[in-house]
């Protein structure tokens, strides 16, 4: 029997590789096909399979969609007020040229929070030409700690859809995502930003190219930065605070029961993010003279990218129930109850070999936490070990970003650098992020 859900499993994910690698073929649906496959090799009956499909997608949507468009909507408003480029002009303005590097990579770890990471990446670049052409020296030691700085709270920090997709597939407490996403993200931006950058940045010279990228400038005031960050850590802040006083410690405190009611309402994902929304609405769009229609356009563009992510998550979902009721994940908590073999290495190997085979992090974090999360059913992790986890796939899903990777040529092309040198720097970059929040993960797993 055993013999047979092995072959299941490892058929199934076989499958998923072909059909996104050699056909081509959507992952969300790749993902659907693949769930069928593995419950009709696990001998599960034809209805039983759809049933497991609809609990499973119908189960992860319901938190997924809603956070994920809520971030959506408000990333969006965030980059049309200009909100970005003015915290990086302020970070650059207080931290000095000399700290540039610095400067820019907390600029695209905070931007990074509310607005995906291609989108923030088009809009600072701008800055790091102009950095580049000023002080003289390589693009690389001014545009890689940017990069780091996007691609780790991208992978590591709710409410970017990733760690969400993940966080609700585990059953993770998004609180402690958070909390250990900065433990696990401000280090490994650090190696792979600016000590890696200021590395490579004197073996490889790069210049800002000639032409710059257009962008639209607004003849307003640009946004305070103080309050650009008020607005972007307010639901952190709140999802964070719910976290504590709903744990064992907040319990020790003994605090009034109308206190905990307000941090549990205000402190869910749904309604901290929709509290930022009508903050950044207001503040962002309105208080500015922005017209209504205008925040209403610009709000539902930023849904159409959200939307694959979405149907991603729930085709994930999916595979992760057929494989709970197929009972490849008691197979695979038996396999693998083991202190030498943590399931933190283990979600992480499986990341990392779906990540280099077919490129996309988001596929090879949903992939991931499908097979993951059987496991996490068979045991009794905590909630700390749990958002642990997430941190340990996303650190797996971001290893060595190749050629099967459009974040790949995304650099290359607005650095200007030929196919070894995108290999020599972002795929170096990608893959120290990936080593860094291995072994941060790791050591927090074996310390809570």
């Amino acid at each position: 029997m055993e013999v047979n859900l092995l072959l299941a499993i490892l058929a199934g994910i076989a499958l998923l590789l072909f059909l996104i690698l050699r056909l081509k073929l959507q992952a969300f649906i790749a993902l659907l096909i693949s769930a069928i496959v593995v419950g009709l090799l696990s001998g599960l009956e034809g209805t039983a399979i759809i049933k497991s499909i609809t609990e499973g997608i119908g189960g992860t949507l319901g938190f997924v969609a809603t956070v994920v468009g809520l971030g959506s909507l408000f990333g969006a408003v965030l980059e049309h007020s200009g909100g970005a480029q003015v915290i990086a002009a302020f970070l650059l303005k207080k931290f000095g040229i000399k700290n540039a590097p610095w400067s820019v990579m907390l600029a695209g770890f905070f931007v990074a929070i509310p607005v995906f990471f291609d989108v923030a990446f088009i809009i600072l670049i701008p800055l790091i030409y102009a950095l580049q052409r000023d002080t003289k020296k390589s693009l690389l030691l001014y545009a890689l700690p940017l990069l780091a700085g996007l691609a780790v709270t991208h992978a590591f920090i709710p409410p970017t859809p990733g760690p969400i997709a993940v966080a609700d597939i585990l059953n993770a407490n998004l609180g402690w995502v958070i909390v250990f996403g900065f433990i696990t993200g401000i280090p490994t931006a650090a190696i792979a930003g600016p000590f890696f950058a200021k590395r490579i940045a004197k073996k490889i010279h790069i210049e800002a190219p000639d032409e710059q990228i257009k962008q639209q400038t607004s003849a307003q005031q640009p946004p305070n930065p103080f309050t650009i960050l008020a607005i972007i850590f307010l639901p952190i802040v709140l999802i964070v605070c719910n976290t504590v006083l709903t744990s064992p410690i907040g319990e020790n405190w003994a605090l009034p029961e109308a206190l905990i009611y307000a941090a549990q309402l205000l402190g869910h994902p749904f309604t901290a993010l929709i509290l930022a929304n009508l903050i950044a609405w207001y503040v962002l769009g309105i208080r500015r003279n922005t017209s209504k229609e205008e925040l209403l356009e610009v709000s539902s563009k930023s849904l159409q990218p959200a939307g694959v992510i979405i149907l991603l998550t729930g085709a994930g979902g999916a595979f992760k129930q057929i494989l709970i009721d197929t009972g490849v994940g008691q197979m695979i908590a038996e396999a693998l109850s083991s202190d030498y073999f943590p399931p933190v290495i283990f979600s992480f190997i499986l990341a990392a070999l779906v990540r280099i085979m077919q490129g996309s992090s988001t596929v090879a974090m949903i992939t991931s936490a499908g097979i993951t999360a059987p496991l996490v059913a068979q045991s009794t992790l905590s909630d700390p070990q749990l958002a642990i986890l997430v941190i340990a796939i996303a650190a797996g899903a971001s290893i060595f970003s190749h050629v099967n990777d459009s974040g790949f040529w995304l650099v290359k092309q607005y650095l200007g650098l030929t196919e070894k040198q995108t290999f020599k720097t972002w795929s170096v970059l990608t893959t120290l992020i990936a080593g860094t929040g291995l072994l941060v993960s790791t050591l927090l797993w074996f310390l809570v």
